[in-house]
């Protein structure tokens, strides 16, 4: 089911609302009650005993009762105010159809905004799947070579020569000539050391990847992603903005302003992120709604066919922990293992986000969370060299839920 059939208005809305998965375009939307009520709401439905629950519509199996979206939202909105994150979208899907379309708490604190479906935020590093997405799509019609060395692209000598003269874990082992640092292994995030052989999480070096995807797609990598992704999968809220590239005019009139908290606890407006280069590694503002679209036209071969998705999943060496823009991972499922693939994003005191897809099995259907914030508050610790869900809480709550 896709999200044409919804009204789309980039404009904060005075309500959230929730969308409970549907068949078709004719059934009703499901409408949660005002914003008063909708905590008492959330909460009255994950009080309810789940044995009268119906399973979602159209489910391969047993499915996740509606009851317990409901739940999960309460659980997700209990986690947003221990967080202390002043608002928060969500975007929950099945099985590409939309279990949830949600705002939690204000976009603007002091205006005293609600978060919508619809709010924009600036979505830091949940950008590099789309990156992932934009280089395979280039790979596939053969006008990008993943395996090409980076030396051989133009500039990436000097700018690689410079960065390893600053300070910071990022270059200091990267061996800007060897003839294994290929443009995979930088988005694959194991160009550090011995290129395609370990996993070092390097933000720089992946945000320099634009370049060869804009030489040789002969335009800049902004339009690119405006070409390739958001007007091919139906994102009309969503943008690139960088140093040259200012925001437009509706999008900036209706983004979450960023938010530190304070040693009080309380949420205090903080200045935007600072200007960045046309780069792969972030530069999208986006909205729940706007990313659910962007899961259903990965899942549903618009923006890639599946061999494609499955080469995108591929890491540089068989055990590392991340493919092209995707960390890869392993959950445990109430029918057994389970793969999963997300990104995390964050703007330290200003923006935070996650993307996490629960991949489908023949015996269970896929699940996607998509968590958008104003502060920093959905960040967990985890050091450059690994990559691990276990210390999200939010992670953990939707895996136990639709695992």
């Amino acid at each position: 089911m896709g999200l044409g059939w919804l009204h789309l208005d980039c404009r904060a809305t005075r309500y959230p609302l929730i969308l409970l998965a549907r068949t078709s375009k004719s059934d009703p939307p499901v409408a949660c009650p005002r914003r008063r009520h909708i905590l008492t709401a959330l909460a009255s439905s994950a009080a309810a005993s789940l044995a009268g629950c119906r399973s979602v519509a159209g489910d391969r199996t047993a499915g996740v009762p509606d009851c317990s979206v409901a739940a999960l939202l309460a659980r997700l909105e209990a986690l947003r105010v221990d967080a202390r994150i002043p608002g928060m979208a969500v975007a929950m899907l099945r099985d590409g159809r939309v279990l949830a379309l949600q705002g939690l708490g204000k976009a603007d604190v002091e205006a005293a905004v609600a978060v919508t479906p619809d709010t924009p935020f600036n979505i830091a590093s949940v950008t590099k799947p789309i990156a992932g997405v934009v280089a395979m799509q280039l790979a596939q019609a053969g006008r990008l070579d993943l395996d090409r060395p980076m030396q051989s692209f133009a500039g990436f000598s000097e700018f690689c020569a410079a960065a390893r003269s600053s300070p910071g874990p990022f270059f200091r082992d990267v061996d800007c000539t060897h003839p294994r640092l290929t443009l995979r292994a930088v988005l694959s995030m194991a160009a550090n050391g011995e290129p395609g052989t370990r996993f070092f999480y390097n933000p720089p070096l992946f945000s320099w990847a634009s370049r060869p995807m804009a030489e040789v797609a002969g335009m800049p990598f902004s339009s690119l992603v405006q070409a390739q992704v958001f007007d091919a999968a139906g994102m009309t809220c969503s943008t690139r903005v960088h140093r040259a590239l200012p925001l437009r005019a509706d999008l900036a009139a209706a983004l979450a302003p960023p938010y530190r908290i304070n040693a009080d606890g309380r949420p205090q407006r903080n200045a935007p992120p600072p200007p960045q280069g046309d780069g792969a590694a972030g530069g999208v503002i986006s909205t729940a709604r706007d990313l659910a679209r962007f899961d259903q036209a990965l899942d549903d071969g618009r923006l890639l066919p599946a061999a494609a998705r499955q080469a995108l999943l591929q890491p540089a060496a068989p055990g590392l922990p991340y493919g092209l823009g995707w960390y890869l991972g392993r959950t445990a499922g109430r029918a057994g293992e389970r793969a999963v693939i997300w990104h995390s994003g964050l703007w330290e005191e200003r923006y935070s986000a996650l993307y996490l897809k629960l991949l489908p099995t023949p015996a269970a259907t896929g699940a996607t969370l998509i968590l958008l914030a104003n502060s920093d508050g959905l960040r967990w610790e985890s050091r450059l060299d690994e990559a691990t869900l276990a210390r999200s809480p939010f992670a953990q709550a939707f895996l136990a839920a639709m695992a």
